[in-house]
């Protein structure tokens, strides 16, 4: 018996090396231009917001050694990492340490930056040996970091007014109210309806995203940096009416507090906590309130509150303080000293 063997025919197609090589080289340029946006699609999006805080300070730096990028870049594109050496991360630390900045948030920071630098050398902005360099500037030890704050002169950042100034019920009125019809004008009553009705920090005025605010839910979503805290506060019927007015004029992502022109046109930079307190000042001018910063509004929102019957254990959460030591100020405050004193007829 004899066996016949079949014969095989082979119907695949030659590999095109070229055509792949190509192929591997297009989606690696796709990768490599999302590499932070896939890295923070795996994160939380408080993680997310703590690091864009991080990125923000560090493009600040950067600016006071003449290296100017554009807002929020250095969180979006890898390729404006192209630039930043391990020297500038060394430097960064030291800056932070001279500004007064806390060892907690000067290593939160730096955490973050050489995360982002890690990522940038993964896309291929920067080379390899720079990125183990950055890696090697080390954050400070409890030790090291009580010793930092013993030898600098500035422990804290900021320094508040002896004496708060005090707004009334009728002055907070005329703040929120402008001409929302222009662009200039909604964003006003937005920042005044925000600091006097929410209380938000100054910064954290600064910090707002267009992703934070929820107009169908009626709802701000923030970032609290002093106590590493997302809150979310229901928007007041004042704050949703700046709001709508705004949005005609609001970018489509990024900060959403614009700054503006002499003639009321707002550009595309985001407005500064230093813009903002200097804006609230001439605010108060026009009123009449000569001084008034965004503290005052805050203490303004939280005596209302306190006045109001609001306990000290919610005011502290809708604040954002990290004790209640300042939050049972304002309703002590707000107390009739002799109340419940009971004495003979």
């Amino acid at each position: 018996m004899s066996i016949t063997t079949p014969t095989t025919t082979n119907t695949h197609k030659p590999i095109n090396i070229i055509g792949m090589k190509s192929a591997a080289t297009a989606a690696s340029a796709v990768a490599s231009q999302h590499t932070f946006e896939l890295y923070r699609a795996k994160k939380s999006e408080n993680t997310a917001r703590v690091q864009l805080y991080a990125i923000r300070a560090f493009s600040d730096f950067l600016r006071t050694v003449g290296v100017h990028i554009d807002e929020d870049r250095l969180y979006y594109d890898p390729m404006c990492w192209a630039d930043v050496s391990w020297g500038l991360v060394e430097a960064f630390n030291t800056w932070q340490l001279e500004k007064g900045v806390s060892i907690s948030t000067i290593n939160g920071r730096l955490s973050a930056v050489k995360t982002y630098a890690k990522l940038a050398g993964k896309a291929g902005a920067l080379n390899t040996d720079e990125v183990q360099r950055i890696r090697l500037v080390t954050s400070y030890s409890r030790k090291a970091g009580k010793k930092a704050d013993d030898n600098r002169d500035v422990t804290r950042i900021g320094s508040k007014k002896a004496t708060h100034i005090t707004i009334t019920p009728k002055q907070a009125k005329q703040l929120k109210a402008h001409n929302i019809d222009t662009a200039q004008g909604a964003r006003d009553a937005l920042i005044m309806c925000i600091l006097l009705d929410h209380g938000l920090r100054c910064g954290e005025v600064a910090g707002l995203l267009v992703t934070d605010f929820n107009v169908k839910a009626g709802e701000l979503k923030f970032y609290r940096p002093k106590v590493d805290k997302v809150q979310t506060h229901r928007l007041t019927a004042d704050t949703l009416t700046a709001l709508l007015a705004y949005l005609d004029h609001a970018p489509a992502m990024g900060g959403m507090i614009r700054s503006s022109r002499k003639g009321g046109k707002l550009t595309n930079t985001t407005m500064s906590g230093r813009a903002i307190t200097k804006r609230v000042c001439y605010l108060g001018q026009k009123i009449g309130v000569a001084g008034l910063s965004a503290h005052d509004c805050r203490h303004y929102w939280a005596t209302d509150a306190a006045r109001n019957g609001t306990d000290a254990f919610k005011l502290q959460e809708a604040g954002g303080w990290s004790s209640l030591a300042m939050p049972r100020r304002y309703v002590e405050d707000a107390k009739i000293a002799n109340q419940g004193v009971k004495l003979s007829a």
